[in-house]
């Protein structure tokens, strides 16, 4: 498993929302819907992201923006443009006095905005649940990220820009996937820069000891591992294991496969005929009760609420 993967364990979006904006100035959005994870794609023109903290940053044509919630953020035509729109945590739009503005602004299929034949033309694709996107990831990331048009090569927000617009049969499932390859390509160049803030688990992948060792533990988390049989697999004694697994990974080598089980029973449990114990086997707990203690005391919910919320979308 190479390390991108296993930093983001999917991401798994299901039934995102995905809308192209397009825009006249002067124009400014309050993007206040608690969402955990968002991107922002430009097709044409430019806006400017106002974080909830950090300065103003300038969007162009082919740039995309991940923005790490929950809290809120402003897009606008200009920093001084003051907020006149403010998403809901429901994805409804409405005036600040609470006016709804969803069919004064709709432009047709997944198309909203205050000009057909506005300057600006941006896509957003929003993952509404934490459970879309694992922890590990939304930890390691910053709360703006900006990958520029000029700094990678990649044709997706073409087509993403293409694809939103189509009303076909299954296109919700489409935008989902394309938003998941989207995600992954902008982290995957981002986190190449040569000034990259790559998470320290993701740069350790490199090291030929502890890189092997992480993904022993990824393939095989079913397997009943103990530091000193993880070891036995590196050729390295239990304690020069531990210490260089903690020292580059940030956390010892069965915090980490904890936190992979978990991430992993969270897919899982996705799938329609999955049980709580035949997930708790394939990913290393002893029983249903074991995962599901483990499950809530990490989460915040059971693998049963997990699963309804995962399905109720």
């Amino acid at each position: 498993m190479d390390p991108l993967a296993g930093l983001i364990s999917g991401p798994r979006a299901a039934g995102a929302f995905v809308l192209r904006s397009i825009m006249e100035p002067p124009w400014s959005l309050q993007i206040d819907d608690h969402a955990p994870l968002s991107l922002v794609a430009m097709g044409r023109g430019e806006a400017w992201i106002l974080p909830h903290t950090g300065e103003p940053v300038q969007l162009t044509e082919g740039d995309v923006a991940i923005v790490r919630g929950p809290e809120c953020y402003v897009v606008a035509d200009h920093p001084d443009t003051p907020p006149h729109v403010i998403i809901n945590p429901d994805q409804s739009c409405t005036t600040l006095r609470g006016e709804p503005l969803a069919e004064a602004m709709d432009l047709g299929v997944r198309t909203w905005g205050n000009s057909a034949d506005g300057r600006t033309v941006m896509l957003t694709g929003t993952y509404q649940t934490p459970g879309e996107i694992s922890m590990r990831l939304l930890t390691a990331l910053p709360e703006l990220v900006v990958q520029r048009r000029a700094d990678w090569d990649s044709r997706l927000v073409t087509l993403m820009h293409d694809e939103v617009v189509r009303d076909e049969p299954g296109q919700e499932a489409v935008l989902d996937r394309l938003l998941d390859l989207l995600l992954i390509a902008v982290l995957r160049a981002w986190f190449a820069r040569p000034a990259g803030e790559a998470p320290s688990w993701v740069r350790a992948q490199s090291d030929p000891v502890v890189g092997k060792a992480m993904r022993i533990l990824q393939n095989n988390p079913s397997r009943q591992w103990t530091v000193e049989s993880l070891a036995a697999e590196t050729g390295l004694s239990r304690a020069a294991l531990a210490r260089r697994f903690t020292d580059l990974v940030g956390e010892p080598p069965m915090t980490f496969l904890a936190g992979w089980r978990l991430s992993l029973a969270a897919d899982l449990l996705r799938e329609p005929d999955a049980t709580v114990s035949s997930v708790a086997q394939r990913v290393g707990y002893g029983s249903g009760f074991a995962l599901s203690a483990a499950f809530k005391r990490v989460r915040g919910v059971s693998p049963k609420e997990h699963r309804e919320m995962a399905g109720s979308r």
